[in-house]
């Protein structure tokens, strides 16, 4: 196959990847509010390719959602392609100057505080709109609703991506879907952020807990 080939497949992948998680795995955190992990993936082609190719799978896989599983039609399509662009293509972009561990770890952590802000505003603009609620009813759930949600969010995607990007990369190389990098088999796996990475999911897992009165 060409290369264009490769990304095109790839992509697709990804997609439907992304679909099958933001179809099935969605876990409620608080109120109606729900995890997906689709992020995740959607953050991997970036660091595969660059922050457009993160754009394009968000867009793609909220499409699907929004004639599929979303209940919230065009406007959930908008909140979900904000959402995931907020956080895939600046933690794509960032790695994109930086490709190592540390421009990772940066663009997700930039990448979770750029989505968090950029849904506190788009949640008082639109949820309105489709939750039957006032503005000012919203504008009292944003800091103990929407702002908990978006940085548990954030964190589970952040967390998961820095364990599951190199076993799917390395996946796609034995695949010749993706090309190698000369020092693609010298990167070590850092054992702090490992473990940084699960403490920040159990962490996450035990706030979500909390917030539905479970423990």
């Amino acid at each position: 196959m060409n290369n264009t080939t490769k990304k095109l497949t790839t992509i697709s992948m990804l997609c439907a990847l992304a679909f099958i998680a933001a179809a099935v795995f969605r876990i409620p955190v608080v109120l109606f509010l729900r995890y997906d992990p689709k992020d995740i993936i959607i953050v991997t082609g970036g660091f595969i390719f660059d922050p457009l190719t993160a754009a394009l799978i968000a867009f793609l896989v909220s499409l699907m959602q929004m004639f599929t599983v979303s209940g919230t039609g065009f406007l959930g399509f908008l909140m979900n392609v904000i959402s995931s662009c907020a956080f895939a293509c600046t933690a794509a972009y960032i790695y994109q100057k930086r490709r190592r561990l540390s421009g990772a770890v940066t663009g997700l952590i930039c990448g979770v505080i750029c989505q968090t802000a950029l849904m506190l505003f788009w949640n008082y603009l639109v949820a309105p709109l489709y939750m039957g609620y006032s503005r000012e009813a919203v504008a009292g759930l944003l800091l103990p609703a929407f702002l908990p949600f978006n940085l548990i969010k954030g964190c589970l995607n952040a967390a998961g991506t820095l364990l599951l990007y190199k076993p799917v990369v390395t996946l796609l190389r034995r695949s010749a879907l993706v090309s190698s990098t000369p020092d693609a088999g010298k990167r070590k796996v850092h054992i702090f952020v490992l473990l940084a990475s699960l403490c920040a999911i159990i962490l996450c897992i035990m706030l979500i807990l909390y917030l539905n009165g479970r423990v």
